[in-house]
């Protein structure tokens, strides 16, 4: 069973094969080509950058390919990085690892008098290739040419790590992992994702340079083409996991991940905003940010009602949190909307859930407060505990619950919780993930020896105190709904609480079921069971078959879908659980 998840999806394009290229030979041959079309004397070739896209790389390959290529860095006419830190400071403010939302466009980074001169340049060239380049190159010249070069969110954090790639235009190098991504998230990635959503449908060509020396690229109208299918059918998006302090061996053992030093503690493959997708054109794979499907095709994707309500953002996440063999999570809770709102400029809160895709005997899950708490005393233990020296007593605190296979716990914002040692856990939330609010630790440190953020004075703002026993059980705790049955199906309600945007269902079937569209996006699981075909009843797309623990997302403009069990579970009883936003 394990060996089947797929850790490298790709989703087909039918009728572009021909529209793209690997290896800068290749693709310097075909720039190259592009400009002999336009037979002009003086060709300038605009190349906008995603920030962490390594330029100088870019423009060795590329010279290879072209004579006498002229380049100019855009980011000389970008202000001094003492400047950028003096005009983002407030938004990123000294916390670890929260900041607020900044608002900035991409203009706001670069000096005028710099820009004349970069052009003053640009225009004493009279003849040959001129390669402008860089994060803010699209500011400096049109271009006759225009490349757009790009890579995953994932892969970001990867060059963070090897100490290869900092923030950009930062005033001094950071080596915080936490801090480079927190200047990431809420700065340099906005302002990007805006340019990227103004600048993408002008482009000439699309390129992929996530592999070191192995970029791939597309004509823009293959990449939009390819977009277009995709929206149209359903898909996986690619996986990536990743170690932490209390990871368990889940994930190595069921899905066939590399042993690590450190075990696995996260599995990412439902976050759009995180993830990325594999478009396969021909033989070539080209990889790019699942978020672009989300900025380019957001009606298609998502559906009329939840554009309207959320704008060009998938609102679901699922990932896995594996404690088998493990440690539990941090104690922690989740802002509430107002706060999250008020404090870091988000728009609605991560409300989530734990589904229990496995779980070892003795396996529990802590939810909600005791009975007669007192606020004040639990915060003072917490305080004692963040200081050192004291053990924070939880089960005085907290109410645990036994946690088994297929169990439902319900989170919604402000509830304290977090998973015991002893779960495999599918985690079905919205989507912004980072916000939560550790309170404690369990007297541990984190991979890189440091104690491990405790955010305390925001956890006990939005600690709901009234949520306690009686209110977690009777709306929390496994609150399963049977919706309706028939000749080998079942359809149950599990999730999520009220209070939440998100829908949960869960069916069990030995035979095809019929899923029809009810305006919003659908992102499923396979919860039980081997092998499954997901097919269209008017043939709209091609059959897709999806694995044990694979996460899917079928978008909306897909009216009907049906899925049945397949392979080695054909004639067996499988599970789906569905996500999809209340109308």
């Amino acid at each position: 069973m394990s060996s089947s998840y797929d850790k490298e999806p790709f989703i087909a394009i039918r009728g572009w094969e021909d529209e793209a290229w690997e290896g800068y030979e290749a693709v310097g041959f075909e720039l190259a080509s592009a400009i002999k079309r336009l037979g002009k004397r003086k060709t300038v070739v605009v190349l906008e950058c995603y920030p962490g896209v390594r330029q100088e790389e870019v423009v060795e390959g590329l010279s290879r390919a072209m004579d006498s290529l002229a380049v100019v860095k855009a980011e000389e006419a970008a202000l001094t990085p003492d400047a950028v830190d003096g005009k983002v400071e407030r938004y990123l403010t000294d916390d670890r690892v929260f900041g607020f939302m900044a608002p900035f466009r991409i203009e706001e980074f670069y000096e005028t008098d710099r820009i004349r001169a970069l052009r003053s340049r640009i225009d004493a060239l009279e003849d040959g290739i001129v390669l402008v380049i860089g994060f803010g190159a699209s500011l400096i010249a049109r271009g006759d040419l225009v490349i757009y070069a790009d890579l995953a969110r994932w892969e970001i954090q990867q060059r963070y790590r090897a100490g290869e790639l900092g923030n950009w235009r930062a005033g001094r190098r950071e080596d915080d992992i936490l801090r480079l991504y927190k200047r990431g998230f809420f700065f340099e990635w906005r302002m990007a994702d805006r340019l990227k959503k103004k600048r993408l449908g002008e482009i000439d060509y699309y390129l992929d340079t996530n592999v070191q020396n192995s970029p791939k690229m597309v004509t823009r109208q293959a990449l939009f083409e390819g977009m277009d299918q995709a929206a149209s059918r359903p898909f996986r998006l690619v996986p990536y996991f990743d170690p932490g302090v209390w990871g368990g061996t889940w994930l190595e053992k069921r899905i066939d991940l590399p042993k690590r030093e450190h075990p696995y503690a996260w599995g990412f493959d439902g976050v759009p905003e995180e993830n990325s997708l594999y478009f396969q054109y021909g033989t070539i794979l080209v990889e790019l940010p699942a978020i672009n499907l989300v900025f380019f095709q957001s009606i298609k994707l998502l559906g009329e009602k939840v554009y309207a309500r959320f704008g060009a953002e998938f609102p679901i996440r699922f990932d896995f949190l594996d404690t088998i063999g493990g440690q539990p999570l941090s104690l922690q809770v989740h802002p509430t909307t107002e706060y999250i709102r008020e404090h870091f400029g988000m728009t609605y809160t991560q409300d989530e859930s734990y589904y229990i895709l496995d779980a070892s005997p003795g396996a529990q899950v802590y939810l909600g407060l005791r009975e007669n708490v007192s606020s004040g005393d639990m915060l003072e233990d917490l305080r004692k505990a963040q200081a050192g020296g004291y053990t924070f007593p939880a089960e005085k605190y907290v109410n645990s619950f036994p946690a088994a296979r297929h169990d439902h716990f319900l989170i919604p914002a402000g509830t304290v919780h977090c998973s015991a040692a002893g779960c495999m856990v599918l985690e079905i939330s919205a989507t912004p993930y980072i916000f939560t609010f550790k309170l404690w630790d369990w007297d541990r440190l984190g991979l890189d020896g440091k104690p491990r953020p405790v955010h305390l004075e925001h956890g006990g703002q939005v600690i709901r105190w009234d949520r306690t026993t009686p209110w977690i059980e009777a709306e929390c705790v496994n609150s399963i709904e049977p919706i309706g049955e028939g000749a080998g199906w079942q359809e149950e309600r599990t999730g999520l609480h009220g209070l939440e945007f998100i829908e949960t269902r869960r069916h069990w079937f030995s035979e095809p079921v019929l899923h029809t569209q009810n305006g919003s996006v659908h992102m499923l699981n396979l919860i039980e069971g081997e092998e499954a075909t997901i097919e269209s009843p008017d043939g709209s797309f091609e059959p897709f078959v999806v694995h044990y623990a694979e996460t899917f997302i079928v978008p909306a403009s897909v009216a009907s879908y049906t899925i049945r069990p397949s392979g080695p579970s054909a004639g067996k009883t499988l599970a789906t659980i569905k996500a999809y936003v209340r109308a």
